[in-house]
């Protein structure tokens, strides 16, 4: 309801702004295609492996049917990609589409492989950093070849970060850590796809804001997806039908890092997606303390009760249900401070 209430209002009030159809179209079809299609993963047997050294209330989870991604991220991209049919718009949202299903077909590999394997691990950490940055390096060569992405970094305040070359190097980064960022993110039911879907409307409101130097396609697009999430979302709250999958949560890092890539939105991604910033942190601060100290028992001290962030609260106490509401609500308050301090461009 707070994603419909703000397009209803952004609509409203913003010039040019038109998010509300391309949300309510694919909120209604994901929900349609992923009620239709979780049986089909059900009867596919593609159930989760929960890890062993997860939190023990996860294992009730286990055969839960996972790669849900699979249905609901064609569905944000084949709508995104219709917002506009000609022009640099166009192709930006094709380009943008493509490495988004890119990722979901290295996560569905992943995913792939786990369930045959029967273990919660598919790809080698190696192996998937390779295909995600072979990806990366395509939508940046295109998106250079077509001189689509800014030299600079624009920030709050009508500051600017000239980075000259850097940009691309710092591009692949992004592409890495956010899709790795929200693949993390997804541990809890319902939690990377509201946090996701509150993400995604913060950079389209954002870039509608922008006034003349905004872009009403590429706002549109982040509508389809936070739609294919939020209609994921009503098969995937707790207790959850069906998993996303890293073929759902890499998509989704994949969306953000091209959308704010081609907009020059960086600082928005960051602010907004505050949550899966700090999941990430807790796991690279969980592993470096854990190494540092670990001694000649093999044991390190840790700094959380279980990396990611989200464990640590579950096993502190905190119920799923409490925790996954909480950190929807704090990522609307980042989605805010990111709106509040857009790029003024």
């Amino acid at each position: 309801m707070v994603v419909l209430a703000v397009s209803l209002a952004s609509d409203k009030w913003v010039p040019n702004s038109q998010l509300t159809l391309p949300l309510l179209i694919s909120t209604a079809v994901s929900a349609l295609v992923a009620a239709a299609g979780i049986p089909r993963l059900k009867a596919l047997k593609m159930g989760q492996v929960i890890r062993e050294e997860g939190p023990k209330a996860h294992q009730s989870k286990s055969g839960t049917p996972t790669m849900g991604g699979l249905l609901v991220v064609p569905v944000g991209t084949i709508i995104g990609g219709l917002i506009s049919l000609e022009g640099t718009s166009a192709k930006q949202l094709l380009a943008v589409s493509s490495i988004t299903l890119a990722y979901m077909v290295v996560g569905g590999f992943d995913d792939w492989r786990s369930l045959t394997r029967q273990t919660n691990t598919g790809l080698t950490p190696r192996g998937k950093l390779l295909l995600q940055s072979l990806m990366g390096v395509l939508f940046l060569a295109a998106a250079a070849w077509q001189g689509w992405i800014s030299s600079a970094v624009s920030l709050p305040f009508g500051w600017s970060l000239p980075i000259g070359l850097l940009i691309w190097p710092l591009g692949l980064f992004v592409f890495l850590a956010e899709s790795n960022a929200t693949n993390l993110t997804d541990g809890l039911d319902g939690l990377a796809s509201g946090c996701g879907a509150l993400v995604f409307l913060g950079m389209a409101v954002q870039l509608m804001l922008r006034g003349h130097n905004g872009d009403p396609a590429l706002a549109g697009f982040c509508m389809a997806m936070a739609g294919a999430w939020l209609g994921f979302l009503m098969h995937n709250r707790h207790p959850a039908r069906a998993f996303m999958g890293d073929t759902g949560s890499l998509a989704m890092g994949a969306a953000l890092s091209g959308v704010a890539l081609l907009s020059d939105s960086l600082w928005p991604l960051l602010v907004m997606g505050g949550v899966f910033l700090a999941e990430s942190l807790s796991v690279i601060i969980q592993v470096w303390v854990f190494k540092a100290t670990k001694g000649p028992d093999g044991q390190g001290r840790r700094v959380f009760r279980m990396a990611p962030l989200h464990h640590h609260f579950e096993l502190v106490g905190t119920s799923e249900r409490t925790v996954v509401p909480c950190f929807w609500l704090v990522t609307a308050g980042f989605v805010l401070l990111g709106i509040a301090l857009r790029p003024t461009i």
